[in-house]
């Protein structure tokens, strides 16, 4: 089980960016509502076979986000 809640860890790193979906979308090329479905799907950012697999060996997946320092 993916113990992240993504939906809400995208929109928080928005705020703290001052971005909002829209114009992340347009950062990597894609449309607002693509970006929107992803993130509310959570299969769809992390591949489903790769959680059971996890899940067969006895883990959960937690996320973990490192802020990029900048050169």
């Amino acid at each position: 089980m993916v113990k992240n809640n993504i939906e809400v860890d995208v929109k928080v790193k928005c705020i703290k960016n001052e971005t909002t979906q829209a114009q992340l979308a347009g950062d990597i090329g894609t449309t607002k509502s693509y970006v929107n479905r992803i993130i509310k799907k959570q299969e769809g950012v992390v591949n489903k076979t790769f959680v059971q697999m996890m899940e067969a060996l006895g883990y959960d997946i937690e996320l973990t986000y490192v802020k990029r320092e900048k050169c």
